[in-house]
C-alpha cells in the first residue's frame, strides 16, 4: 500500500472535474482505494509506504490516442513535405531499418519518451506488433496495439493471408507478452490502403474477437480524393459500408470531415483522435475540435508518430489543441482548459472503452497517476490548475509516474529500464555509433 501524500492539488477529471487541495491518494495493488485530506489519510493508513508530494500536482496519466511509437527511430527522416511525400520517404526507410528488432528498439525509446512526459497509455499502430508491444511494456507503458493491415505487402512485406493469421493469433500473443491490461486491438491502416473487401474481413474478425479498431481517416484533402478515386467513396462512408464504423473505431486525424460524415460518426459512437501537431507540421489542415464536440463526437488527443510530429509530447498537444481551437473559431473563449485536459485523459480512455478503468483519479480505478512539480518559476502562481496544465506546464515538469499502481518513473528516472542503454541500442541499430557522448 502506497500513500501519495500531501499533493498541493489532485486534479481528478471525474464527472464533476473535482480538484482536491492538500490531499492524498492511496494505492493498493493496482487500484486507487481512497482520496482525501492529507492528514486524515496519513493517520488512517499508518502502515503504508508514504511518498511526499508537497508542492506537486497529481492528475491522471495522459492518454495518447494516436501514435506510432517505434517511429522514434525515424525522427527527422521526412521534413518539409505533405502527407503523401511523408509516406513515400518514410515507407522506404521503414523497409530498410524497421525490421522486428528495429521495431522493438524504437518502441522502447518511444515508450520511455512517453512515460517521462506523463503519458501512461498509448494507442499505437505499427508493424511487427509483437516486437512493438514487448518493447513498450518492458518500459512500463500501458500499450494498446495490434496487427496492422495493408491490402498490399507494405513495408513489412506480408501477404494478406499472413496478416490475417497474425491477427487470429494476436489474442494469445498478447497474453504471452503481458503488461498492464489493454483491450484487443486491430489496426487497419486506412480505407485508402485497405480495400473494402479486406475492411469487411477485419470488421468480422473484430466482432469475433471483441476487439477495438483504430484506423486513419481523412487526414488531408488528397487522401479523401485518392480514396474516392481508388475505391469509389470517401473514407468515412467506406468505413460505414464495410461494418467498421459500427464497431465505434478510433479515427485518427479526421481533419477533413463534412457535416454528414460528422453526424454519421457521432451516431455510430465512433471517436476521433485529434493530432494538431502532426496536422500543422504536414499542413494537412486544422480539425475543428469544438465543432466535433458539439456534434457529439468523443474527441481524444494524439501526438502521431515522431517521424511526423517529431516528438511524443502530450503537453504540447494540449496547448496546440487549445490555441488552434481558438484560432479556428476566432474566439478566445472557444474551449475551456478543463475540456482540453479531459480530452487528454478521460475522453481518450472513453474512446478506448477503458473509462471504467483509467482516465480519472477515482476509487476503484487503476492507479495511472502522474505528478507535476509546481516548484518551477513558470508554474508560479497557480490560479487555476487546468489552465496551468494546458498553458504553463510541460513534460519536463513530470516527476513521478505510476501505471496500474507500479511506479515506473521516480524523480524523472525510469525504474524498469536504463535510459542510456535504450538510447545507445537505438543509435547502434541506426548505425549512428555506440556512444552518445563521443
Amino acid at each position: 500500500m502506497i500513500i501519495l501524500h500531501n499533493a498541493r492539488y489532485v486534479v481528478t477529471c471525474n464527472a464533476e472535474d473535482m480538484v482536491l487541495e492538500f490531499a492524498s491518494l492511496v494505492i493498493e495493488g493496482t487500484e486507487i482505494i481512497e482520496l482525501g485530506p492529507a492528514q486524515v489519510i496519513k493517520e488512517k493508513y499508518t502502515f503504508a509506504q508514504v511518498i511526499d508530494f508537497t508542492d506537486q500536482l497529481l492528475m491522471p496519466g495522459l492518454v495518447n490516442l494516436h501514435t506510432h511509437l517505434p517511429m522514434t527511430l525515424l525522427r527527422g527522416v521526412a521534413e518539409n513535405v505533405d502527407l503523401q511525400g511523408f509516406l513515400e520517404l518514410v515507407w522506404a526507410e521503414e523497409a530498410r531499418i524497421m525490421d522486428s528488432q528495429g521495431t522493438y528498439l524504437g518502441a522502447r525509446l518511444g515508450a520511455l519518451e512517453s512515460l517521462l512526459g506523463g503519458t501512461t497509455t498509448a494507442l499505437d499502430m505499427y508493424l511487427h506488433p509483437a516486437a512493438n508491444h514487448r518493447g513498450a511494456v518492458e518500459v512500463g507503458l500501458r500499450h494498446v496495439t495490434g496487427p496492422v493491415f495493408f491490402s498490399f505487402p507494405g513495408p513489412d512485406n506480408l501477404t494478406w493471408d499472413a496478416r490475417m493469421l497474425l491477427a487470429r493469433e494476436w489474442p494469445e500473443t498478447l497474453r504471452e507478452i503481458g503488461g498492464p491490461y489493454v483491450p484487443l486491438t486491430l489496426t487497419p491502416h486506412a480505407p485508402l490502403t485497405v480495400n473494402p473487401a479486406n475492411l469487411k474481413e477485419i470488421a468480422e474478425l473484430a466482432v469475433e474477437q471483441g476487439a477495438i479498431i483504430t484506423v486513419h481517416a481523412s487526414e488531408n484533402i488528397s487522401e479523401n480524393e485518392d480514396t474516392v478515386a481508388a475505391h469509389g467513396d470517401r473514407p468515412t462512408h467506406l468505413l460505414d459500408t464495410t461494418g467498421i464504423l459500427d464497431l465505434k473505431p478510433v479515427l485518427a486525424h479526421g481533419v477533413h470531415l463534412d457535416e454528414s460524415e460528422r453526424h454519421l460518426i457521432a451516431s455510430k459512437g465512433a471517436c476521433v483522435a485529434h493530432c494538431p501537431g502532426s496536422n500543422l507540421k504536414l499542413a494537412s489542415g486544422a480539425a475543428d475540435f469544438v465543432q466535433y464536440r458539439e456534434d457529439g463526437i468523443t474527441v481524444g488527443l494524439g501526438t502521431d508518430g515522431s517521424s511526423s510530429s517529431n516528438d511524443l509530447d502530450m503537453f504540447a498537444v494540449m496547448r496546440l489543441t487549445a490555441n488552434l481551437a481558438r484560432l479556428v473559431r476566432n474566439d478566445p473563449a472557444a474551449i475551456a482548459s478543463v475540456a482540453v485536459v479531459r480530452a487528454a485523459t478521460i475522453e481518450g480512455a472513453r474512446a478506448l472503452g477503458m473509462a471504467d478503468r483509467i482516465g480519472s483519479l477515482e476509487v476503484g480505478k487503476e492507479a495511472d497517476v502522474i505528478s507535476v512539480s509546481l516548484r518551477e518559476p513558470h508554474l508560479v502562481p497557480v490560479r487555476d490548475p487546468f489552465t496551468t496544465i494546458v498553458f504553463s506546464a510541460g513534460r519536463a515538469d513530470i516527476r513521478h509516474v505510476f501505471v496500474a499502481g507500479e511506479q515506473v518513473v521516480e524523480n524523472r528516472q525510469p525504474t524498469k529500464v536504463d535510459t542510456e542503454e535504450i538510447m545507445v541500442s537505438a543509435l547502434e541499430h541506426l548505425g549512428s555509433g555506440p556512444c552518445l557522448n563521443e
